[in-house]
């Protein structure tokens, strides 16, 4: 039997969000928090792995209070339990920081059941890094496979797991000694829609609550902003996309038009010095 346990993120939904001109920041109040849409994916595979395999899928995540809607989330997904680590000593933490508070927390979860596979996102959209899953099997001194788009087969008697991993011209199939951490893919699977039984349990359930006192032998130091190396200089918004054209008429008329377009490019770039 399988203990599975996925890492997730209870980040901004960046699709809205807006930023301060003021500060450079993101305005976090502007946009609605959502489940991190990589995480979802980690979490469905953790239980279509559960059901194939037998065995249970936790949850755990770092983040304020208001965190504890996104492990309802995934327990309405299918998991079974949900840990969160909140305290001021974690706020402004960075990858680092971040991975260093997970791990500790995962340990203490392996002394309530070993872990046999960590699954996280890839990456959150709120920092597009992809380190904490990486600085996490470091840390545990875990094999890491990262960009896995298929899981192929666990064996836990014989300890491995087979994966597929992405690469820009096909994937490539590894197998890895257990425990280990996956970090997956938007493609690995499709998340699928929550049965009524899941969200009735997902509206009951109350997760396993940790401050930083519940935690075993954590150097302070290394906790939020005090063990964030990281210094943001400044952020700022992407300029918005030119408006499009519509083409009109029939295939044959509207390739005309793209043609157009791109000779009169192609001319203005020149016109520019541009290299012809």
């Amino acid at each position: 039997m399988l203990h599975i346990v996925a890492c997730i993120k209870q980040v901004p939904d960046t699709k809205v969000i807006k930023m301060n001109p003021k500060t450079n920041t993101m305005d976090r109040s502007s946009a609605p928090a959502i489940l991190n849409p990589y995480d979802a994916h980690a979490v469905e595979e953790a239980v279509r792995l559960k059901k194939r395999y037998g065995g249970t899928v936790s949850v755990l995540t770092m983040g304020p209070p208001p965190a504890v809607k996104a492990i309802k989330k995934c327990i309405e997904l299918g998991a079974d339990e949900g840990y969160m680590i909140t305290d001021r000593a974690f706020a402004g933490a960075d990858t680092l920081a971040t991975s260093y508070a997970l791990t500790k927390a995962l340990n203490k979860i392996a002394k309530i059941r070993p872990i046999d596979l960590i699954i996280c996102g890839k990456m959150t959209i709120d920092g597009d890094t992809g380190q904490v899953g990486p600085g996490i099997a470091r840390r545990l001194d875990i094999p890491p496979l990262t960009g896995v788009k298929k899981v192929v087969e666990i064996n836990k008697e014989q300890g491995y797991a087979v994966v597929h991993r992405k690469l820009e011209d096909g994937y490539e199939v590894v197998q890895s000694t257990l425990p280990c951490l996956f970090a997956v893919e938007k493609e690995i699977n499709e998340v699928s829609f929550a049965p009524l039984p899941n969200m009735i349990k997902a509206a009951r359930y109350q997760p396993h609550i940790w401050s930083v006192n519940d935690l075993e032998d954590v150097v302070r130091k290394q906790l939020g902003l005090k063990g964030s190396p990281t210094i943001v200089a400044k952020v700022w918004a992407p300029p918005k996309p030119e408006g499009g054209k519509l083409l009109e008429g029939s295939p044959e008329e509207q390739v005309k038009q793209i043609v157009s377009i791109v000779l009169e490019k192609k001319e203005l770039f020149q016109g520019k010095g541009g290299v012809q």
